[in-house]
Formats: C-alpha cells, sequence, structure tokens
C-alpha cells in the first residue's frame, strides 16, 4: 500500500492527556493534536512488510512524543501558549508561567523556542512546519522561525490598531506596554480624551452666562474639583479595560514592560527575548522640557489631569495647541491664566488669519497672553506658590506652571539607532510611505515618526499596516487634507491647506470670508463672534481649504472633511441647499470673492525694493 505525509492511520488520530486539574485539551483548543508519526514513511512501500515497519516506526518514534509531551503539565501549558491556543482555565491558574490578567501569557524563551519543537506542526491542523496560522484562525500564513509574526512596541492607538488587525488576518501577535500611561496611550489616558472632557465642563461657567439672555437665573456654579478628577479616572479606566478586552478577543499577547529592539528580529522586555518576522514601533510621543533654572517645578499635560486641586493662578508655557487649550480651560475652571508665547502668533502651522483671530478672542475673554515672552527661571516660595521670572524681566506668581512647548517622539532607549533604525533630530522614526523604516523588518507609525503627529492617522497606519502584511490587502494611509481641530474657546477647526500654503502650491488662490455673530448671541449677549474662510484654486475652481473658528468648529469640519477629500468645487459646493438656521450653512452661501492672490505678483513685488537698492 502507499502511504505519504498526508495520510495517517485512524488509531493514531487521538488526544494526548495532560497532568493536573483541567484533563486533556479539547479538540477545538488544539484542533485534535494528531500525531502524524508514519511521516518517516515518505517512499511507497510495496511489500507485506510495511506493516512491520509500521509497527517499528510507532515503538520508537511515538513514546519519545509522548514521554515529552507527559514531562510536566505546566511545561505543556507554556508550549500550548506558544502556539496560540486556549488552556483550560484550571490548568492556567495552576501554572507558574502564566498570567492573571485574562490575556494569553506571553511566550517563555527560556524553554526551546517553538520551532526547535520536533511536534511542532501536531498543534496545527493541516500545517506545515515553520507556517504561523495565528490565534484567530485569519487567512494569513507567514513561513519563518520565529516567535511571533508581529511583535508591536507600544500599546497606544496605533499599536493596539495595529496588533488586534493583524491578529484578526490570522497573524500571531504580541504587544509591549511599557506601563507609562496605561492601555490605549496618550489619547485615552493622558490626552484627546480627558482633555475634551475638561473642556466639556470648561465651558459651563460660559452657558451659565448665556443662560440669562434667555430668562434663566442661576447661582453663581460651584466646583467640585475632586469629583471632576474622580469621574474622569473612571472614565479612563472604563476604556482601558475596554482596550484590554479588544486585545484579548484578538488573540494578541500582552507583555509588559518596556521593550528594547536588540536586532531586525528580536525584541527584550525585562529579562526576556522574542523574535518576530516583522517589529512595529508605535511608542508615540514625550513632553519636552525646557533647559532652565527650576524646570523641576513645572508639570505637563501628562500631569495636569491629576491635580489635586483646581489650579487659581495658571502659567502656561507655549503657543501651540496643547497651550492653547489648556489656557481656555483653566481659565473656564476659574483660573487667572498668563499664557506665554515666543512670537506674536500662536498655532504655528494652521491658518494664521485663524490663528489671529482666536489670539484675540481669548485676550477678549481673560486670558493674558504675554507675547514675545519666554520663563527664563521659575523659584518656590512654598507648597503649589511659585515665582516666575520671564524674559522681560517682569515676575509673576503661580500655583501651577504648565509647560506645553511640543512633543517629541518617545524613542530614546529603545535601541534602534544601535541596530540601524535612521532617526530624526528630534527622535522621530523616519518611514517610507508604508510606515517602513532604514531596516526592513523594522516598520513604525503615529507621534514617534516624521509624519503628522494626530491620534486618526496613528490609527490610520496602524491599520493600513495590518492589511498590507497580513491582510493581502497593501495600501497606505492617505495624509493629503486630514481634518483636525483645537478645543480652545472658542474652537478652531480646519482640513485642507492654509492659505499661504495654498498660494505656494497653487500659485493662484480666491478667498472666501465671512466673519458674525452667531444667532444664539444676539440673545445671550455675549460678544463671541465666528470665522469662516474657504480657499480656492483659480485654475480647476477646487476647494483647498476650509477653515473655522467659532462654536462647535471641529464637529462641522469633520463633514466638510469629506468634500474636500472628494475634491469638491466651490460651485459644487454653492450648490448645497444649507441647514437653515445654522452657523454651518454660511459655508455653502458665500458667494463673494473677499480677495485674490498671485504667488507670481508678490514674488515680483518683493524682488522691487531690492532692484531698487
Amino acid at each position: 500500500f502507499s502511504c505519504s505525509a498526508r495520510w495517517h492511520p485512524p488509531f493514531l488520530d487521538m488526544q494526548v492527556p495532560l497532568l493536573g486539574r483541567g484533563g486533556g485539551l479539547d479538540a477545538s483548543s488544539i484542533h485534535k493534536t494528531r500525531i502524524y508519526s508514519m511521516r518517516t514513511l515518505r517512499t511507497t512501500i510495496v511489500s507485506i512488510c510495511a506493516g512491520l515497519v509500521v509497527v517499528a516506526t510507532l515503538s520508537t518514534y511515538t513514546p519519545s512524543i509522548l514521554s515529552t509531551k507527559m514531562a510536566a503539565g505546566s511545561h505543556i501549558i507554556s508550549q500550548s501558549v506558544r502556539q496560540g491556543l486556549r488552556v483550560p482555565p484550571a490548568l492556567a491558574r495552576g501554572s507558574m508561567g502564566m498570567r492573571r490578567t485574562g490575556l494569553r501569557a506571553p511566550m517563555d524563551t527560556g524553554r526551546p523556542g517553538v520551532n526547535e519543537m520536533p511536534w511542532r506542526s501536531m498543534y496545527l491542523r493541516g500545517s506545515k512546519p515553520g507556517v504561523s496560522v495565528g490565534a484567530s484562525g485569519g487567512a494569513y500564513k507567514g513561513e519563518h522561525p520565529y516567535d511571533y509574526d508581529l511583535f508591536v512596541i507600544g500599546a497606544g492607538s496605533g499599536g493596539v490598531r495595529a496588533s488586534r488587525i493583524s491578529a484578526s488576518h490570522g497573524a500571531k501577535v504580541a504587544v509591549a506596554d511599557d506601563l507609562d500611561v496605561g492601555l490605549g496611550g496618550t489619547c485615552v489616558n493622558v490626552g484627546c480624551v480627558p482633555k475634551k472632557l475638561f473642556a466639556y465642563g470648561s465651558e459651563i461657567t460660559t452657558e451659565v452666562a448665556d443662560a440669562k439672555g434667555f430668562g434663566w437665573d442661576y447661582d453663581k456654579p460651584g466646583l467640585d474639583w475632586k469629583r471632576l478628577i474622580d469621574n474622569k479616572n473612571s472614565e479612563i479606566s472604563r476604556l482601558n479595560g475596554i482596550y484590554e478586552r479588544m486585545l484579548n478577543n484578538a488573540g494578541v499577547d500582552v507583555v509588559k514592560g518596556r521593550a528594547t529592539v536588540k536586532d531586525a528580529h528580536t525584541v527584550a522586555v525585562g529579562d526576556k527575548t522574542y523574535s518576530a518576522d516583522k517589529i512595529l514601533v508605535a511608542v508615540g510621543g514625550w513632553p519636552v522640557m525646557p533647559d532652565i533654572e527650576g524646570k523641576e517645578h513645572m508639570i505637563t499635560s501628562n500631569e495636569i489631569f491629576y491635580l489635586k486641586d483646581a489650579p487659581k493662578k495658571a502659567v502656561i508655557i507655549g503657543s501651540g495647541y496643547i497651550a492653547v487649550e489648556f489656557a481656555g480651560i483653566l481659565h473656564g475652571y476659574g483660573a487667572d491664566v498668563d499664557l506665554l508665547i515666543r512670537r506674536d502668533s500662536i498655532l504655528r502651522g494652521f491658518d494664521t488669519d485663524c490663528g489671529d483671530y482666536l489670539r484675540d478672542a481669548m485676550i477678549q475673554q481673560g486670558v493674558n497672553i504675554r507675547k514675545q515672552t519666554e520663563a527664563v527661571k521659575i523659584e518656590k516660595r512654598g507648597d503649589r506658590d511659585f515665582l516666575v521670572h520671564l524674559s522681560t524681566g517682569d515676575v509673576i506668581e503661580a500655583d501651577v506652571i504648565l509647560c506645553a512647548i511640543g512633543r517629541n517622539p518617545k524613542t530614546s532607549g529603545l535601541g534602534l539607532e544601535e541596530v540601524g533604525v535612521e532617526l530624526a533630530k528630534n527622535g522621530g522614526v523616519v518611514v517610507k510611505k508604508d510606515g517602513q523604516t532604514s531596516i526592513p523588518s523594522i516598520y513604525a507609525v503615529g507621534d514617534c515618526t516624521d509624519t503628522l503627529q494626530l491620534t486618526p492617522v496613528a490609527l490610520a497606519e496602524g491599520h493600513c499596516f495590518a492589511d498590507t502584511h497580513f491582510g493581502n490587502n497593501p495600501r497606505t494611509a492617505d495624509l493629503e487634507d486630514v481634518a483636525t481641530a483645537v478645543f480652545s474657546h472658542p474652537n478652531l477647526g480646519t482640513v485642507g491647506l492654509p492659505e499661504d500654503r495654498a498660494l505656494d502650491k497653487y500659485g493662484n488662490i480666491k478667498v472666501y470670508k465671512s466673519e458674525f455673530r452667531p444667532l444664539k448671541h444676539t440673545v445671550s449677549g455675549s460678544d463671541e463672534r465666528s470665522l469662516m474662510k474657504i480657499i480656492v484654486d483659480k485654475a480647476t475652481d477646487r476647494v483647498v481649504g476650509m477653515h473655522m473658528v467659532g462654536a462647535h468648529a471641529g464637529e462641522m469640519m469633520q463633514g466638510f472633511a469629506a468634500a474636500i477629500k472628494m475634491r469638491i468645487s466651490k460651485a459644487q459646493l454653492d450648490s448645497v441647499i444649507g441647514i437653515h438656521p445654522t452657523s454651518a450653512e454660511e459655508f455653502v452661501t458665500m458667494r463673494s470673492v473677499s480677495y485674490e492672490r498671485s504667488k507670481e505678483e508678490e514674488d515680483s513685488k518683493q524682488k522691487e525694493p531690492a532692484l531698487a537698492a
């Protein structure tokens, strides 16, 4: 008769019992462990002695396998985990190698690796040695000798998205969480989410003041800061749990600790090492601190969400979106705020008109913006009692000093440079459009790269990475016309190009502007006004930028972002019938050009004085 590696006698289709409480692994967990002892018979045997050969083979090969598998229950559990298999809870509780977090334990590299075991393929129905089937049973099949198909460093927005989508495609994935901020990274723990919650709360005093015009009378609102912090913490904990469950359900191994890259395919966490076909760096960014005397008395956006008491006199250093947002937030909670900016304008990179309009609105609301001013020294006088010495010679008091001058990629100490990964001057990982670094097997996404530092960008990059490498769907994130918002008071929303950059790119542009008082404030009595701006490429009539300063600007921009992404023309925008009465309808009713600009004409005018000289 003829025997091959695909054939095995029925009596070999068995389950091997394990030691300990819990009995044998069930068929659904390990796909009914099959022992292909007949694999050694690869040539056709045409003889009555074939049966004797089979018996001889079984008597020598099978017992060694059984003895290996029966050596110890904890060893079997660890080996099962390596293969991406589910382990009965009773066995898991009795094993020193299993963690109690509800997530599958990472590989224990202190024992022989998966691919070193002669019976590796027995756990994987229909697979071959060196083929990774993946915990979620997806379509991905990658032949390699590594512990994982993918090891992700960083459990923030981009890292978690890449991990779980890759696992859903069938890849075997691990992600390292360094515990600095928690699952979900900056956005969930000390960024977007708590900031937006704080922003909501800081608007209450304005809403109460506006209510008087509509006939409502309220006593002066009181603030329970501790309740705010407690409720914020509860929401963050809820989100941490969601992230943990998502990773667990996807079959992703979570490794606790700071990871470092040892070579193109090896990552170390503590005293353990893990090998992977691909390594994805998604460690995000970290606040920058200036090198001035007394800098240890400053806090960053990481700590601002955990203050025990509400600030009464805050000094904020910086002119970017974090500084501008917290100036409005803390002022809304009743603090006197000094915002120190090195230039005259705020929000570099945003449309200049909008930045200046917002700056003036903040000043009108009571935020003290000190232009062309820097902090040069901080002196502590007591508990939350500081003196801030300024470059102008002035000295101001503060109980909180928030440094928000920017964030740099958190790549220091990862070992990237040592293995040859190219980094930018600020530590950002230099990547190609698909996220690949100078080392072919190492990739990076999110704020640790030299691309846009926005949570939705990190999510998109992580998803594209997973689809490209494990989902048979090669694609890259389109970072053109990415919408964003500043949750300042009032909001600033933007999509597309600012005016100056549109002029540089297209040469001739038309600008439409509208500045008005929202209907609400005609009754509330507030002086708050709104600015809307549309930028059009004159040659094609395509809308290339839309910007707004005013209430709910971020919400409005999300919808218009889709229109700009689809390359809407000004004529098409004009054809839209607006929703009345809303502020948003102003964007589809601006018919008159405010002004036009020509790069060629402006460049020639700049050259004329030089020629005259």
